[in-house]
């Protein structure tokens, strides 16, 4: 059975960005501490796990119009206006990094994935889910929580690439006390402010996690808290009937889209010239080779 690892290629590169110190430069002075460390950080991945084939999920649209429609406030903290146009707010020293990120993972010969108007989380989803074998998704976003099953783990990178944790089903049953299937529920109760998703006013994980554990889905909470007659306490069925038309928009803005058109995961030759310009061009000392070396066994 073949292992399929799939990168949540802007997680690694802002992780890097703030992790890495800012010291590390190009021969133009071009800052390179995020290229260098989301090299760093496959080439590790990589030799700790050895997939059978691996890709780099792409945001082609960060911010998709049709989650916008259903959430307004979807992601909208992290907008900034430039001559009119509101875009992702990227420092600078990073948002010149990201095509050079690019540069070296297409030297490398590694798949970079991105799908028109969808997320690099919808695109890591449907490669788990079409993948036939064990699936790794690494990343630091809970909401991928929602792919783990027999098949799927994710590689939680949130506290460190050094210091990841592999979440399985048996890890959410003791952590959140859910199964995998419900984390979408639960995700959407509690809300997510680093994506703009309020969640249930009122409404934490604890009590998230109770709710999905006691009802079988977001309609029959609705229905429970409808009903005079269940025993939902009235502070928490004043909050869900005061949320019911954003339970509804939230569970698609959350649920990943796990059916996109996928390209082949065959990788291109290590073009070796290349990473020798990149490497000396970009001042990536070992970061480049290393990752080189690994991708040439």
């Amino acid at each position: 059975m073949s292992t399929l690892m799939a990168f949540d290629t802007s997680y690694l590169y802002f992780r890097a960005f703030f992790g890495v110190p800012n010291t590390f430069h190009a021969v133009d002075g071009t800052p390179v501490n995020a290229v260098r460390g989301t090299l760093d950080f496959i080439s590790r991945l990589l030799t700790q796990y050895g997939p059978d084939v691996f890709a780099c999920a792409w945001d082609d649209d960060w911010r998709p119009a049709w989650r916008v429609d259903l959430v307004p406030t979807y992601k909208t903290h992290r907008l900034v206006e430039s001559s009119g146009v509101a875009q992702e707010q990227v420092d600078d020293d990073l948002n010149v990094q990201v095509p050079l990120i690019r540069e070296c993972l297409t030297a490398l010969g590694i798949p970079i994935v991105g799908v028109a108007e969808h997320e690099a989380d919808d695109v890591m989803a449907s490669l788990a889910r079409q993948h036939d074998g064990t699936s790794l998704v690494v990343t630091g976003d809970r909401d991928l929580f929602q792919l783990v099953d027999d098949d799927t783990s994710i590689v939680y990178i949130a506290k460190g690439v050094a210091k990841h944790e592999l979440v399985t089903p048996a890890v959410l049953a003791e952590k959140y006390q859910l199964a995998p299937q419900r984390y979408v529920d639960f995700a959407v109760l509690r809300g997510d402010p680093s994506d703009g998703l309020p969640g249930v006013k009122g409404i934490g994980e604890k009590t998230a996690a109770s709710l999905v554990t006691t009802y079988s889905s977001l309609e029959a909470m609705v229905e429970a808290a409808v009903d005079p007659a269940t025993k939902l306490s009235p502070s928490v069925r004043s909050k869900l009937l005061a949320d019911v038309d954003y339970l509804a928009r939230a569970r698609e803005v959350v649920t990943c889209v796990d059916t996109l058109p996928l390209p082949s995961l065959d990788r291109a030759p290590v073009d070796a010239a290349r990473v020798a310009e990149l490497t000396g061009t970009l001042g990536l000392g070992g970061s480049m080779t290393r990752l080189a070396d690994i991708l040439s066994r």
